[in-house]
């Protein structure tokens, strides 16, 4: 059971209650509608991440991935396995993570070079230059950019979910991806 009550969907802005009806019925969404002036932008925010980057969804899901498996972060992992399936992830890739083998054969040398990286950036301020100078051999600078903002956005959100004891919800992969893609969890109007 969650450390803090889900909101009264009735009790919340007439806006954020539509918001929230829009989007799939996960736990996570509706504990950040807590966050009245904030759900709206994060939801933005968080659609972005999964539907605007220029980094592709692989290397996107595979650093979500293993950020939830630094931060422990169960109700993460099983969402994201989920996302990371619909996008290509495979499950080789998946046990690999959660061994915590990132070395492993499943993954390529940019797959690899990405998942040391996420590593650092998660357990230490600064990266090694060794680290660095991998992930910019695959990566752009825009590339690394977003997966630091990927990785920093998953970080808080592992923190919101572990924290507060969210409830563990059915994975909806697909459903989560076809809401950011459609906007609808972006929209401020």
């Amino acid at each position: 059971m969650a450390r803090v009550p889900y909101p009264d969907p009735a009790a919340l802005s007439e806006r954020n209650q539509q918001v929230l009806a829009a989007l799939p019925p996960l736990n996570v969404f509706r504990m950040l509608a807590h966050a009245e002036t904030a759900f709206r932008p994060y939801l933005r925010f968080g659609g972005a991440l999964l539907a605007d980057l220029q980094l592709g969804p692989i290397p996107r899901e595979l650093a979500i991935l293993q950020v939830a498996r630094l931060f422990e972060a169960d109700y993460e992992w099983i969402q994201h396995v989920a996302i990371g399936r619909a996008v290509g992830v495979t499950d080789e890739q998946i046990a690999a993570l959660e061994r915590g083998e990132i070395e492993d054969a499943a993954f390529d040398d940019s797959e690899r070079a990405l998942l040391r990286f996420v590593t650092d950036a998660m357990r230490t301020p600064r990266p090694s230059d060794e680290d660095f100078a991998a992930l910019q051999a695959h990566f752009s600078p825009r590339e690394i950019v977003e997966v630091l903002l990927v990785c920093g956005a998953y970080a808080m959100l592992a923190r919101v979910m572990t924290a507060l004891d969210l409830d563990l919800d059915e994975a909806l992969g697909g459903d989560v991806l076809e809401s950011a893609r459609g906007g609808r969890a972006r929209k401020d109007g």
